[in-house]
C-alpha cells in the first residue's frame, strides 16, 4: 500500500490561499441572501437605519402579514406559475427537438441551420423592431407574448445537440430502425429516457429565467391582472423609493414614516416569498446539474 504523499511548504501556503479566496467568495455571494433573510423578521426601523446587519432584531413579522393581506402578491404569484409553467414546457421541447435533429448525421442542411442560429445569438432586431413586431401580429397585451418571447434559446438548443451527439450515436438509430423504430419512435422510447440530465437541466434553466423575468411583461403587458410576481416586487421598489425621496425632501407625518417602514419589511418578505419555488426545486435536479452542463457543453 503506498504512502501518501506529503504536502511540500508550497502545497501548504498555496491550500490557505485558495481557502481564504474561496470563503471570502462564499461571504460575498451568501451575505446578501442570508441579510434578507434576517431582515424579512427583524423590525423594519431597525433594519432601515442599518441597525441589522448580522442577525434579527426585535423579530417583527409585519412584512409577511402584510404580504399576505397584498393582492397584487398573490395575482402575480399565479401569474408567474402559469408562465412559467408552458414557458418551461415550450423551451424542453423545442431545446430537445430542434437538438435531436441537429445531431444527426443525415439531417440536411444542419449545418446552415446551425451557423443561422449561431448568428441570431450576436445579432437581433433590437427592442424597438420586436415592440413594432409584437403589436403588429396582434399578441401587444396579451399573456401569450410572455411565453413565446423568448421560448426557443439557442444556448440550450446547442447543449442538446452536443450531448445527444456525444451520447447517441447515429448508430444506435440504425440498429433500432432495423426493427422498424422510426425518428419519433426513437426520440420518444431512447433520447428522452437517457436524457434526464439534459431535460433537468433546460427545465432549471428554463423555469428559473421566466421565474426571474420581468421586462417583457412591463414592456408587452397593460392589465395589471397578467402582471407577474417579479412586476409586483419591482411596483413595491419603486414605490419604497419614492416615499424615501419624498421624505427627504419634505417633513413627513410619523404615520408616513412608519408607511416607508412597512414598504421596506414588505420588500424583503416578498423576495423570500418570491424565492421559495425555485430554492424548493433546486436540490431535485442539482445532481443532474453538473453532468448535464458538462456533457453537454464540453464533448463533441
Amino acid at each position: 500500500m503506498s504512502k501518501p504523499i506529503s504536502q511540500t511548504r508550497q502545497d501548504k501556503i498555496y491550500d490557505i490561499f485558495n481557502y481564504t479566496i474561496l470563503i471570502l467568495l462564499l461571504l460575498i455571494v451568501a451575505y446578501p441572501l442570508y441579510f434578507v433573510v434576517i431582515a424579512s423578521f427583524s423590525d423594519p426601523k431597525l433594519v432601515a437605519t442599518g441597525k441589522v446587519l448580522f442577525w434579527p432584531k426585535s423579530f417583527d413579522f409585519k412584512g409577511y402579514l402584510e404580504v399576505l393581506n397584498y393582492t397584487p402578491i398573490w395575482v402575480g404569484y399565479r401569474n408567474t406559475l402559469f408562465y412559467t409553467l408552458f414557458f418551461t414546457f415550450l423551451s424542453v421541447a423545442t431545446s430537445l427537438l430542434a437538438g435531436y435533429s441537429l445531431s444527426r448525421k443525415a439531417f440536411p442542411g444542419k449545418v446552415i441551420i446551425t451557423a443561422f442560429l449561431l448568428f441570431t445569438m450576436f445579432f437581433n432586431g433590437g427592442l424597438i423592431p420586436t415592440y413594432l413586431l409584437v403589436k403588429e401580429i396582434g399578441l401587444y397585451g396579451n399573456p401569450l407574448i410572455i411565453i413565446l418571447l423568448g421560448a426557443v434559446n439557442i444556448t440550450n438548443i446547442i447543449i442538446s445537440r452536443t450531448f445527444m451527439r456525444s451520447t447517441l450515436p447515429d448508430e444506435l438509430f440504425e440498429a433500432a430502425s432495423i426493427d422498424g423504430c422510426s425518428h419519433f419512435s426513437f426520440f420518444f422510447r431512447i433520447v428522452l429516457p437517457v436524457s434526464k440530465a439534459l431535460i433537468a437541466v433546460l427545465v432549471l434553466f428554463a423555469a428559473v429565467s421566466q421565474w426571474n423575468s420581468w421586462f417583457n411583461a412591463m414592456i408587452y403587458l397593460r392589465d395589471p391582472g397578467y402582471m407577474p410576481l417579479q412586476m409586483a416586487l419591482r411596483d413595491l421598489i419603486v414605490n419604497q423609493s419614492a416615499m424615501s425621496m419624498a421624505s427627504e425632501n419634505a417633513d413627513m407625518g410619523g404615520d408616513a414614516v412608519a408607511q416607508i417602514y412597512l414598504v421596506e419589511a414588505m420588500r424583503y418578505a416578498v423576495i423570500i416569498v418570491s424565492t421559495l419555488p425555485i430554492m424548493c426545486v433546486y436540490p431535485f435536479v442539482q445532481k443532474y446539474f453538473v453532468k448535464g452542463v458538462m456533457i453537454g457543453s464540453v464533448k463533441g
